[in-house]
């Protein structure tokens, strides 16, 4: 089996910068998918750029909560229902296919989907709209001793964010083994949760030399930090250009070239294009 990436970029629909930063990594560079927010405040305008780049593979990037183990809390109270969970995830589904634009697959904001209660609904619910495929959470990290090296005065903020892969992955293990139908399909790494932030040419280079055979993803938070977008909660800001310029370069597209890297989108995967 050959090696095959889904690099796929976060947020479409978060500012009108972050939408044109998306379409512009996919048209001049190595992005092949992009998450839509359908209550991100420039939802209309990602729609606008999805339209006039039919190539750029979209998902619905789910957006219930900035706490997702505070969702998982109140669900445990009961203080929200498990039927007003699943409506709120069918309305944003809805919200994304009324546009007319095709929805390959989905993940979530702040990974909430790996939430048990989250993902059995989205199992179930997903493929009745014709949504096939879903981002794993089985995150990895290759090289984690460099990625601190190379970001001394973050060294904090990455021990957090691996240990939320590690989480991460421990929770969507125990959660995708039991039985659900229909069945989705997932690749079978997530790359990008420790590096969130901190994702440059060596960050992409020990990734990329560190893949096996198989259909993995690598996830991108591309953008342009301007006036909309410091208004919005959002931590990555400077990282987002610094990504963008990583994404369109020359030495990205070489490096992933030279490594015999296939690049697909989820709509390949859901397809069974594949192969």
């Amino acid at each position: 089996m050959n090696k095959k990436l889904i690099i796929a970029a976060d947020d479409f629909g978060l500012t009108r910068g972050v939408n044109e930063a998306i379409a512009l990594a996919y048209r001049n560079g190595v992005v092949t998918s992009a998450s839509l927010m359908v209550n991100g405040g420039a939802f209309e305008s990602a729609v606008e750029l999805a339209r006039i780049n039919p190539g750029l593979d979209l998902g619905l990037h789910l957006n219930l909560t900035n706490h997702p183990f505070q969702l998982l809390a109140e669900l445990g109270r009961g203080k929200i229902r498990r039927a007003d969970l699943e409506s709120g995830i069918r309305d944003q589904i809805e919200k994304a296919l009324k546009t007319g634009l095709r929805i390959s697959h989905i993940d979530g904001h702040k990974h909430v989907h790996a939430l048990p209660p989250v993902l059995k609904i989205v199992r179930r619910v997903a493929p009745l709209y014709g949504i096939k495929a879903i981002r794993s959470l089985i995150a990895t990290t290759p090289g984690p001793a460099s990625l601190l090296a190379g970001n001394p005065k973050s060294r904090g903020l990455i021990l957090k964010q691996l240990l939320l892969a590690r989480a991460a992955s421990v929770t969507w293990t125990w959660s995708w083994r039991r039985k659900a139908a229909p069945a989705m399909v997932a690749p079978d790494r997530l790359y990008g949760v420790a590096e969130t932030g901190f994702l440059d040419l060596a960050a992409c280079s020990t990734i990329i030399h560190g893949l096996t055979p198989g259909v993995h993803e690598l996830m991108c938070h591309p953008g342009y930090a301007d006036d909309d977008l410091s208004k919005t909660p959002t931590r990555l800001r400077a990282q987002r250009e610094r990504e963008l310029a990583l994404l369109t370069s020359r030495e990205a597209r070489k490096l992933i070239e030279d490594a015999g890297i296939q690049l697909i989108s989820y709509r390949d995967l859901a397809n069974g294009n594949e192969e």
